[in-house]
């Protein structure tokens, strides 16, 4: 692998430079949004494994990223790669990996490590059937809940083909501004369909970079926290001597074997992200001033929400819709309050009903609440979604 590395550094250096930011209107398939998404955020490095549905993101990297100074590694598996870009993030690189549902289980370890060490990474998963590459949203409580360890994960849940090109772009602002890996959470559908993409000028995108100590290598203490809960960095290899281990640990990053470490660790790693929930967990609210009935969905299925709420409007009917841009960490106040507003709250989503849960205890007996999902290998139709209403007193 270190051949490789080397000789890809090498190219990367020998090859003309080509334009980072495409600036311009495109008309471009899912996967190569998020490629160009996490170029104009900074990414200068990739590591990936071949899985379908995510196949063109490895693909895009390896023939963009190398143009653009970057460095792309093909891992030998799903490990290599996840470790491979904790470590590129720790040498201070903007790092990022992805693949598909399948290959999303063997990153946990790896997705462990980036939560403990606080390395700032960029997970891409685009969610498939279990074995088959048919849509679905069953991943969705994995990427809250899959790395062991108290910790609160931040994902992205894009539902457009610009989304993907601009939730990447944020993902990789969130990582470096909180120190923490974030989940772009994509899907089958998004994925690999071409829809209309803007990007605008390089002047135009907002690019968070993470902040480095001023601080001597003497006086540096490497998990000492800000009064946000985030440390300055120090990247490897600039004479700052850190332990980056998955052992609980104190501001030095020496292991420390001791509850009272263990307690201001897996209780300030979590707050982190936690405490500014609702800065991070944005929501976008469609015709809900007036609205009895809230459609509450996230990634693709908002699209189809968003259909039959324009066929009931047109019925008389008040119904509106709540897409979550970011499902976790769980935008609790934004439902909390659509539960207190709403006569009905009814949750759609492509699985047997996991995050519906979440969207029912945040409403709290407030209002009625109902699901819409299944798990099919295709996003609802707006038909689907109406007919499932027809039997609802609210909306009938």
């Amino acid at each position: 692998m270190e051949r490789e590395y080397a000789k890809n550094a090498k190219n990367a250096k020998n090859v003309k430079k080509e334009k980072r930011v495409l600036t311009g209107v495109h008309f471009m398939q899912g996967n190569y949004a998020v490629v160009e998404g996490a170029l104009a955020a900074g990414c200068d490095f990739f590591a990936g494994y071949p899985i379908t549905p995510a196949n063109e993101i490895s693909e895009g990297m390896s023939k963009r990223l190398p143009g653009v100074g970057g460095i792309f590694l093909q891992g030998e598996d799903e490990l290599c790669s996840i470790n491979a870009v904790a470590g590129a993030s720790l040498a201070g690189a903007k790092a990022m990996t992805a693949t598909a549902s399948a290959g999303y289980d063997y990153f946990q370890e790896g997705l462990e490590y980036g939560v403990a060490v606080e390395a700032p990474m960029v997970i891409v998963d685009v969610q498939r059937c279990r074995g088959e590459n048919f849509a679905t949203q069953a991943d969705i409580m994995q990427v809250r809940w899959g790395p062991a360890g108290d910790h609160e994960m931040i994902v992205l849940a894009p539902s457009s083909v610009q989304e993907l090109f601009d939730f990447t772009v944020r993902a990789f602002n969130l990582a470096e501004e909180y120190r923490t890996p974030v989940i772009v959470l994509s899907e089958t559908t998004i994925a690999l369909m071409r829809e209309r993409l803007v990007i605008p000028g390089e002047d135009e995108i907002p690019v968070v970079n993470r902040k480095w100590t001023s601080k001597t290598p003497d006086d540096y203490l490497p998990f000492q926290a800000d009064p946000w809960g985030v440390p300055e960095f120090a990247g490897l290899g600039r004479g700052y001597h850190t332990i980056y281990s998955i052992n609980p640990h104190d501001e030095k990053g020496s292991i420390e074997w001791d509850p009272d470490a263990f307690e201001r660790l897996y209780t300030r790693i979590p707050a982190k992200v936690a405490k500014h929930r609702e800065k991070i967990s944005t929501v976008q609210r469609y015709r809900l001033d007036d609205a009895k009935v809230a459609l509450v969905a996230w990634g693709s299925e908002a699209r189809p929400c968003l259909d039959a709420m324009e066929v009931l409007r047109e019925r008389g009917k008040k119904v509106g819709v709540m897409k979550l841009d970011v499902p976790w960490p769980f935008p609790e106040e934004a439902v909390s309050e659509l539960g207190r507003l709403m006569d009905l709250v009814v949750t759609v989503e492509m699985n047997v009903g996991k995050y519906a849960g979440e969207i029912e205890r945040a409403c709290n007996g407030r209002c009625r609440t109902a699901r819409v999902t299944k798990n099919r290998g295709m996003i609802h139709s707006p038909e689907e979604i109406l007919e499932a209403l027809g039997s609802l007193e609210e909306v009938r």
